[in-house]
Formats: C-alpha cells, structure tokens, sequence
C-alpha cells in the first residue's frame, strides 16, 4: 500500500512540477493567468533566493518533496536540477549542471520580465 501511495505521490509530482515549469515559462502569454502567472514566479523566486539561503541558492520545495518520494520508492543519483532531471528521463541525457543553472535562470528572469510587462505596463485592452 505504502508503495502505491508513493507512485501515486511521484506521478503527481511529475504532473504538476512539469506543468508548473511550463506555466512558470509561458504564463504569461494568456490573458487570463497573467495575474497567477505573476503570484507564481514570485513565489518560485521566494523560494530559490529566500529560503535559498538556508537550503542552497536555487532550492525548490516542490523537487525536494518529490527527490524524498523517488527516494523512497529506490531512486539514486538524482541530479541536483529538476530540469537535468526531466532532461534524463525524457531524453537519456544528462545535460552539464552549470548550462542547465544558466538556462533555467535566464529564461526565468525572461519570463518575469515578460509578466511584469504584461501585468504593469501593456495597454490594456
């Protein structure tokens, strides 16, 4: 029972981490989550420098939460990046941590410009 608990944790992590990513990225571009999309970055930009002075610049709840399930259900060796991490299990691959760091960084701070654009200075239609 614990184990199928823990597949079911694992899938919804996957889900959701993924998808959250995803929005996180391109939230912006709809009219109607632009407000959520803004909440969501700057909840993700808490977490990675504020609570990232306690837990390590970068630190993400989500991947910490989800890294103890794939623990328990026997997973070893993750990489410290949840997107290295969806970058191996889609791909096989398993891209340089450094590179992985700078991308998800510099798209992130792409998109928060992009969502203060849109939220603050855009005409409003």
């Amino acid at each position: 029972m614990e184990t199928f608990f823990l597949q079911l944790l694992n899938y919804f992590f996957f889900s959701f981490h993924t998808a959250l990513i995803l929005f996180n990225l391109l939230g912006w571009l709809f009219p109607k989550t632009k407000k959520l999309h803004l909440i969501s970055l700057l909840i993700t930009l808490f977490s990675w420098g504020v609570i990232g002075i306690w837990r390590g610049f970068g630190y993400c709840f989500l991947t910490d939460w989800h890294y103890w399930v794939l623990r328990k259900l026997g997973e070893r060796d993750m990489p410290g990046s949840y997107i290295s991490f969806l970058i191996e299990n889609f791909t096989g691959w398993l891209p340089d941590a450094a590179i992985v760091e700078i991308l998800t960084l510099f798209l992130t701070l792409l998109a928060l410009l992009c969502t203060i654009w849109v939220n603050f200075f855009a005409k409003k239609r």
